[in-house]
């Protein structure tokens, strides 16, 4: 379906899940207008879809703000397209569906009375009343005691400060509700009526019970308005004690009005992780006083369009130039800021430290496309997230596995190996190289606390210290992980394996030689597990016997991990059987539905068929992929967006190439969905991706760089961060 393009994006919806439709216009002017917010905000299950929200701020925003259509916790975000109605506007950290929230707060404009509870104070969501870009929001909804007068929210965001202009209906009391805490830990409220400012913290974490305490945690926020206060107060546990300006527990807030006769008002927020001083420092610096809504969201649409402008496409369609732009912002947002102008607090040890500092990162999924798509579209970023990991293993102990924002033991194996590994072999070492080694291979030879006693199931509570490779104890030993000691075994082998061969390519450089080849051997070990009855893996147990067919994976099962073997696909290649067999098994996978792009472990799979000679199968197979999981409506995410790697997945394929396997410096090559698209590099270099006869042929096996042909379907990353021309053709 295509889209209507005005300045602003409107997008209706008559039922769930929903795909947006209208005329289609003249290309637009800015590629961040060409942005669909909506995209992966739905689909027919209540977890399992893209997960994405239609939240402001700039690019890698440490606090993003989006409108409210529910109460949000761990499998729940804030927003769903098929929602019918509003309930407030949050200042939100939650990264992705399945993770929870931290530090948030929630406002509401309203008008004549006070409605506290989320079922009392919601109203109706027109979306033909919503306009949603990735630099501002609006909305417009009934409010008031006769419910015909009309508020309209307008917000716009930088990464730590927020900016609302809010019309009320002259003829009503203009309100403003405030949410400090609901439950648990709660949050704090004070009121400064002569300032015209609020102040909030909040100390709740959805995800507290996976990680240690964390008695300094507090996500503040100041605020500031343009008007007076006529009146104010607290409440708490829904009971409205007026003229309080301090509130204190677990279901708690305020609230604020206006003087009679007021039409709009303007709410600056500052927002922070180290104290309340911080969060006006922030606000002054991002937001000063004399910024007018106007000013703040052009600064915010400027920042998001040098980004998108990076990359330009011909001869792709409207459909796809949305798809794509739209997949290329959920890429710049994570990992998301977490220092504060030379400071930052710290969730893995609770104390402010000095330096630069980022957060979320959802490494089971992003090792894989999300952070490589970085070193080429946000290089000037990723020295200082490496440093981040490294400070976070200085200051905890271990890299963590998904910090949100501190360990939570969630998902399996070690991936900041990877992540570290890739960037060192690519060139990026602007940060502690030696700590960066040492923090990687303590992952691959040291157990975590309780290894030999504990299963590790998923979300394990915090125990203290596990936040590291479960199941390595008996891994060390056999060589793979065992089924009766440790959950998902097979996968973790699998993982670990893939991790050791990347510590070891940063090993191989740095001279560690003794490293280098114990590490190599045991990105082997996949073998171990390999049943060459079935030509799939299979758990064993610590004593050598094969455990259940079935047992030991990580959301998917034999099939789903049947090829993860990146780290040496010749040598899986060998165990199948040879190329003929691998290319068959891989046929098998697509053409018997056990291909599951909604899941990560299978994102390299279609890439595999260029290393046994059926290149030709590669770019029959990637249109497809890009075709069924990846359309322009609310559902148009299958799986979860996972901190931008479905989305890099899908940047990186229709360009035409794909790094499949990390620390390799190399990328495998597809084939390109557009004519031609040019790609702003690192260093002032270009590249052009050019395919010569797209529409007329399936396969376009000869491939061109700088006008020589490449004789094997792979490109040395090195040499295409050079710039040039990169050209498919046919015979």
């Amino acid at each position: 379906m295509r889209v209507l393009r005005t300045l602003f994006l409107l997008m209706s919806v008559a039922s769930c899940p929903v795909v947006m439709s209208g005329k289609a216009a003249k290309t637009a002017k800015f590629h961040v207008d060409e942005v669909s917010m909506m995209i992966g905000t739905d689909g027919s299950h209540d977890t399992e879809y893209g997960g994405t929200t239609p939240a402001v701020g700039t690019p890698f925003a440490m606090t993003q703000w989006c409108a409210a259509t529910r109460i949000n916790g761990i499998s729940r975000t804030m927003y769903r397209h098929c929602d019918s109605v509003l309930i407030g506007f949050m200042g939100t950290h939650q990264p992705a569906i399945w993770m929870g929230d931290y530090g948030f707060m929630t406002l509401m404009p309203q008008s004549g009375e006070l409605k506290i509870k989320a079922k009392d104070r919601q109203v109706r969501l027109d979306r033909g009343k919503e306009v949603a870009k990735p630099y501002y929001y609006k909305v417009s909804y009934a409010s008031g005691k006769h419910g015909g007068s009309e508020i309209t929210t307008e917000m716009t965001a930088t990464s730590r400060a927020s900016f609302f202009h809010v019309t009320y209906p002259k003829d009503e009391k203009a309100l403003l509700y405030l949410e400090a805490g609901r439950e648990n830990e709660g949050g704090f409220i004070r009121i400064y009526p002569d300032k015209r400012e609020v102040h909030i913290y909040n100390k709740e974490r959805h995800d507290a019970h996976l990680g240690p305490a964390l008695p300094g945690f507090k996500g503040y926020y100041v605020l500031k308005f343009s008007q007076d206060f006529a009146d104010y107060g607290t409440w708490r546990d829904g009971a409205v004690s007026g003229k309080s300006v301090q509130a204190e527990g677990g279901s708690v807030g305020g609230y604020v009005e206006f003087p009679a006769g007021t039409t709009w008002v303007d709410v600056r927020i500052g927002s922070s992780f180290i104290d309340f001083e911080q969060a006006a420092v922030n606000l002054s610096k991002e937001i000063p006083a004399r910024s007018s809504f106007a000013s703040v969201t052009k600064k915010v649409k400027k920042e998001w369009e040098e980004k998108l402008s990076k990359i330009d496409l011909e001869g792709a369609s409207e459909e796809d130039r949305t798809i794509f732009y739209t997949a290329f912002f959920r890429t710049l947002q994570y990992p998301r800021e977490f220092s504060e102008y030379g400071r930052y607090y710290s969730p893995f040890d609770d104390k402010v430290h000095q330096g630069v500092s980022y957060n979320a990162y959802s490494l089971w999924d992003t090792f894989r496309a999300e952070h490589p798509w970085l070193q080429i579209m946000a290089p000037e970023r990723v020295d200082d997230m490496v440093t981040a990991l490294v400070q976070m293993y200085e200051e905890g102990g271990w890299i963590p596995k998904w910090p949100n924002p501190t360990y939570t033991n969630i998902m399996i194996g070690t991936h900041a190996d990877a992540v570290i590994a890739d960037a060192y072999v690519n060139g990026f070492r602007d940060y502690d190289v030696e700590k960066a080694y040492e923090a990687i291979r303590k992952d691959a030879y040291v157990p975590p606390t309780g290894d030999d006693k504990s299963r590790w199931g998923d979300r394990e509570w915090w125990n203290g210290g596990y936040e590291a490779r479960g199941g390595l104890t008996n891994y060390l030993k056999n060589g793979y992980v065992a089924d009766d000691k440790t959950n998902e075994s097979v996968a973790r082998t699998l993982e670990f394996a893939l991790s050791d061969y990347c510590i070891a390519q940063m090993a191989k450089a740095l001279g560690k030689t003794a490293d280098y080849e114990d590490l190599m051997r045991r990105a082997k070990n996949y073998r171990y597990l390999y049943n060459p009855k079935t030509k799939l893996f299979q758990a064993r147990n610590a004593d050598g016997s094969w455990a259940g067919e079935h047992a030991g994976f990580t959301e998917g099962a034999n099939w789903t991990y049947q090829f993860c073997v990146m780290q040496d696909v010749q040598g899986l290649i060998d165990l199948m059987g040879g190329d003929e067999s691998f290319a068959a098994a891989l046929d098998n996978v697509f053409d018997n539905g056990h291909y599951r792009h909604d899941n990560e472990p299978g994102h390299h799979y279609v890439y595999l068929y260029n290393y046994c000679g059926r290149f030709d199968k590669a770019q029959e197979r990637i249109p497809e992929i890009l075709d069924t999981h990846y359309r322009n409506g609310a559902d148009g995410l299958s799986g979860n967006d996972d901190c931008g790697q479905m989305s890099a997945w899908y940047l990186f394929s229709s360009l035409g190439f794909y790094p499949v396997t990390p620390a390799s410096g190399e990328y495998a090559l597809g084939i390109p969905r557009f004519p031609s698209a040019r790609v702003e590099l690192p260093h002032g270099k270009v590249l052009t991706v050019r395919a010569e006869g797209l529409k007329e042929h399936k396969h376009l096996p000869v491939i061109l760089f700088n006008g020589k042909k490449l004789d094997a379907p792979f490109i040395d990353i090195r040499d295409l961060m050079k710039g040039g021309v990169l050209e498919f053709k046919a015979e």
